[in-house]
């Protein structure tokens, strides 16, 4: 064996992964609302970008009831060349001629017009949390020697208003006898909302029941025992408060009426809206999915500013920074261009094979996995993984997330085509809510989905009623007995 060294040529393959397919690969799993603040970061970066409004709309071709392929349903536009995004992008060529590189995305039925736009100032700041709200109160309703403590107590004090600090650990901790601070939280308690520095459920209501003059030897005795109350036993509660069937339920809608979660009115997070991506509407020509482009700039490529730059006096280092620069900005325009075309193309096949969901709801959505689609229009199923994450379809039936269109298969009762789960869990919910006095048991909802072809097990059903957050024919049973009191 020769030690000498030499020259050796080896062929090999490997997968790079280069920084604009990932960054392609990125902007695929963004929503519209996360795009938007991927373009103005990007914007603020690169020089040579520009971000404008415009009133064009980004959409699909009326996609036709009997279709033949699924190359057929892809929308049309001006950009030539569809390559998916789970191909070798590295060997894409850029157009770096003098016409202006852009990406179209904008608003659908535009905004001009004159309409007037909401005056900032009536955003107004957050609301107030609910300590912030207590602190208000306390200075005017607690002594100053007891502030201190009251500011403790209030800090202790849950999203739900309720104390679950117990006030011996609070006296050690601040180093005042038990007592004290006992005094201090019975003011706490006298504060708004009514209700709030209770220690349990029983005690948040007391406080409401004094609040209205309610609270009297009876309510006390039913609000000491609302277990009893929970499980039903209304025959045991009418013995202990020594009431008739008349006065229970007088003091049952008393109880109604009144606020579990007080501190629930102030603070927490504001609730946002969720911003379709996606528009989906009905045409006399079938079909037609457009993006929403509303909260989306148009992206440019400012040639005319890289024109100047160019012609002026430069480094090797400035030139070599500019060229980075155009890259970078065509790259982006090309990849917010291919992402577009790749939702849009993979909206269309969802549309397409849930055609009957649209037309007749969700009794009619059929099973559905990302490898069928990804089979339908020659792409990878991790490129459809990633197109259908966090974001949203409108359509006349609402609005629903594109993963809500994936389910799993349930084979009909009658062994023809298999059904959807979410379709299943539609016929259960619709049992249980028209079940009225009768309540139905989980063995008689199984007889009554296999009547209507769908063939399932009694764990799946108990599965699918917790999942919905329906109690089982006892619980449901008792509810329907403490409504009737």
């Amino acid at each position: 064996m020769s030690l000498a060294p030499r020259l050796d040529l080896r062929q090999s393959q490997s997968l790079v992964m280069t920084p604009q397919l990932q960054q392609a690969i990125k902007l695929l799993a963004l929503s519209n609302l996360e795009i938007e603040a991927f373009i103005a970061e990007e914007v603020e970066r690169n020089p040579l970008l520009d971000a404008t409004q415009t009133d064009e709309v980004v959409r699909a071709e009326p996609v036709e009831r009997e279709a033949a392929g699924a190359d057929e349903l892809v929308m049309g536009g001006t950009a030539t060349g569809e390559a998916a995004l789970d191909v070798d992008v590295a060997a894409e060529r850029f157009d770096d001629g003098p016409t202006e590189a852009a990406l179209s995305i904008g608003s659908i039925g535009g905004g001009a017009g004159g309409e007037e736009l909401p005056d900032l100032d009536s955003l107004g700041a957050p609301p107030a949390s609910l300590a912030d709200h207590l602190l208000a109160q306390a200075g005017a309703a607690v002594d100053a020697a007891d502030l201190f403590i009251a500011h403790h107590l209030i800090d202790q004090i849950d999203e739900a208003g309720y104390l679950l600090v117990p006030l011996l650990d609070i006296a050690l901790r601040l180093g005042v006898p038990k007592a004290r601070v006992e005094a201090v939280l019975a003011t706490v308690q006298t504060l708004d909302p009514t209700g709030v520095g209770a220690r349990d459920l029983s005690e948040c209501l007391a406080l409401q029941a004094k609040e209205a003059d309610r609270y009297d030897p009876c309510m006390a005795r039913l609000l000491d025992n609302l277990d009893l109350l929970a499980r039903g036993d209304l025959a045991r509660l009418k013995r202990m408060c020594g009431v008739d069937d008349e006065d229970m339920a007088d003091m049952i809608r008393e109880l109604r009426g009144y606020d579990p979660k007080p501190g629930c009115r102030y603070g927490g997070e504001p609730v946002q809206s969720v911003v379709p991506d996606l528009f989906v509407a009905r045409t006399k020509a079938g079909w037609a999915i457009e993006l929403n482009a509303a909260t989306l700039p148009r992206v440019l490529v400012n040639r005319r500013y890289h024109a100047e730059l160019s012609s002026g006096p430069q480094d090797k280092a400035a030139k070599a920074w500019l060229g980075d620069m155009l890259a970078s900005a065509n790259w982006l325009v090309k990849a917010l261009d291919q992402r577009q075309r790749t939702i849009i193309r993979v909206a269309t096949e969802i549309v397409k094979q849930q055609e009957a969901f649209f037309l007749h709801g969700v009794a009619h959505l059929r099973p559905m996995t990302l490898a069928r689609v990804a089979d339908a229009i020659e792409m990878h199923e991790s490129t459809v993984s990633r197109v259908t994450s966090n974001k949203y379809l409108s359509c006349a039936r609402g609005l629903y997330e594109l993963k809500y269109f994936f389910t799993s298969a349930i084979q009909a009762a009658d062994g023809g085509d298999a059904v959807s789960a979410e379709a299943v869990r539609s016929a259960l919910k619709a049992l249980i809510a028209a079940e009225g006095d009768q309540v139905l048991s989980d063995d008689t909802l199984v007889e009554r989905l296999q009547g209507k072809g769908f063939d399932i097990a009694r764990r799946t059903v108990a599965k699918y009623r917790e999942g919905m957050g329906i109690g089982s024919s006892v619980q449901r049973r008792r509810a329907r007995a403490l409504e009737r009191a």
